[in-house]
């Protein structure tokens, strides 16, 4: 019998989400990237807005609702998600995803560049307690600064995919997105306005606290 391997393991602890697996087939369905958090990282995100006991959450990179419904789930009865995403058609999916969960009223989806929603939020005066940013890997250092400018203080900032499946750890990739996310992942460890660490599980998740 193949020995699991370590998130295999801790995964196959966990007791099915159908809402979730819902969502995973609504985004099969439509040819839409399946690159979904795993359920274990999702319950963790529930987890961190509960115990933080956060109220307003900005996520950047919507795609089908996956994450935005795992991070809905842990507000409170006056919480509220923005989400930014690139593509009308993401969002979309992402709304019909998160009203099926009974969740809708709770998400507001931005859609367009990113950085111009972020700024816009600014101009707005708009403050979070929780960020998750999982979207084009090149700008994640830029997503960083707009993250703290926009915490309340002591802020959560989360990002996916800090290891890149590898290429973040490999010295012969020096592309732009690989740089960039050495950049951001320096940053979340050592940057002092933050108290972070990034830990290799689920392709590399780095998660700070706001000074």
């Amino acid at each position: 019998m193949t020995q699991l391997s370590a998130e295999e393991y801790v995964e196959s602890l966990l007791t099915r989400d159908e809402q979730l697996e819902q969502v995973k087939e609504g985004i099969r369905s439509r040819s839409m990237p399946e690159i979904s958090i795993a359920p274990g990282y999702g319950k963790l995100l529930t987890l961190l807005v509960k115990m933080t006991g956060a109220q307003r959450i900005l996520e950047i990179g919507a795609l089908g609702g996956y994450s935005g419904i795992c991070l809905t789930r842990g507000l409170g009865d006056q919480g509220k998600l923005i989400s930014l995403e690139l593509k009308q058609e993401y969002a979309d999916v992402a709304q019909q995803h998160l009203n099926e969960a009974g969740l809708g009223d709770k998400v507001e989806y931005r859609v367009g560049e990113a950085l111009h929603h972020l700024q816009q939020l600014a101009d707005e005066g708009q403050k979070f307690d929780v960020f998750f940013i999982d979207a084009d890997k090149g700008n994640y250092p830029n997503y960083l600064e707009w993250a703290i400018k926009l915490a309340n203080a002591g802020a959560i900032i989360m990002g996916d995919n800090a290891l890149m499946h590898g290429r973040a750890m490999d010295p012969e990739q020096n592309g732009n997105a690989v740089t960039k996310m050495r950049q951001f992942n320096q940053s979340m460890a050592s940057d002092p306005r933050l108290e972070g660490v990034v830990l290799p599980a689920y392709d590399g998740l780095a998660i700070a606290r706001v000074r």
